[in-house]
């Protein structure tokens, strides 16, 4: 057998190393994680309040069409998706912490590629949100919501969970090289994150809003988290999983560039 071309053995060599800081990086967050895993209790407060609370309010609107399904079984996707959006459009109030212990410019001097340092951030948000999402789809359970769980759906929810934190979380690591301290990303998160919320599809269907609303959760990126999951987990409702991986795929890849662009901004 002919000996590998050294471009080529050059080239499996540099994705091995770039894998491999990849690993670094959610190793690190990883356990950052298991330091204080109270965090991820006390963020799960949220969305369990939303489904339980507004889910037995909403349910007595009948805002859905005769024989489709119940109110929780509609919502727990959405809910679903907010814990999704939530846990990572905050992602960035720990780069800007990182940034004060001086953390980033170690990073950003260290041999770690800079791709990878993203990627591995970006994946560490994933795991968070993954966990999130198990605690929500028990309580969804609990509360009576009807929710297909077999597992190739199982693994349809992990793959859209982990391409709905990549994005928001991207997205919150460049406003957090933008912005720059942890008090100005807190009151653009918190600017952010009810908006998209409630121009989506998470709490009523599309097909109620007004034209106006219905145009901008067209173009919101959380409509189509929320679809994806209420597709694969909802019988009952139409599927469009090819657009919303398409969608989130393409979204998803935007803003990992973006954040890898910006992110030594944090070190200036």
């Amino acid at each position: 057998m002919p000996d590998a071309p050294p471009a080529a053995l050059g080239s499996l060599v540099r994705l091995g190393r770039w894998f491999l800081h990849t690993a670094t990086i959610v190793e690190i967050e990883v356990r950052k994680l298991a330091k204080d895993p109270w965090e991820m209790v006390i963020r799960a407060i949220q969305p369990l309040l939303w489904l339980g609370i507004f889910g037995s309010a909403f349910a007595k609107i009948r805002m859905l069409p005769e024989g489709t399904t119940d109110y929780t079984t509609f919502l727990a996707p959405g809910i679903l998706a907010q814990s999704v959006t939530f846990a990572s459009i905050f992602f960035g109030i720990t780069l800007i912490w990182e940034k004060d212990q001086g953390l980033t410019q170690k990073f950003l001097a260290s041999p770690l590629a800079r791709s990878a340092l993203v990627v591995g951030k970006l994946s560490a948000a994933g795991l968070r949100s993954l966990i999130q999402g198990t605690v929500i789809l028990v309580a969804a359970g609990v509360l009576g919501a009807k929710l297909d769980l077999n597992p190739l759906v199982v693994a349809g929810v992990l793959g859209f969970t982990l391409l709905g934190a990549a994005f928001f979380a991207g997205f919150s690591m460049g406003i957090a090289a933008l912005l720059k301290t942890r008090d100005r990303m807190m009151g653009m998160g918190q600017l952010i994150t009810l908006p998209l919320f409630f121009a989506s599809n998470a709490l009523y269907p599309v097909a109620i809003m007004p034209l106006w609303l219905q145009v901008v959760a067209t173009a919101n990126p959380m409509s189509y988290l929320v679809d994806g999951f209420r597709g694969l987990l909802v019988p009952a409702h139409p599927a469009h999983l090819g657009l919303d991986v398409l969608v989130l795929g393409a979204a998803t890849l935007a803003m990992t560039l973006t954040a890898t662009w910006l992110y030594p901004r944090l070190a200036r």
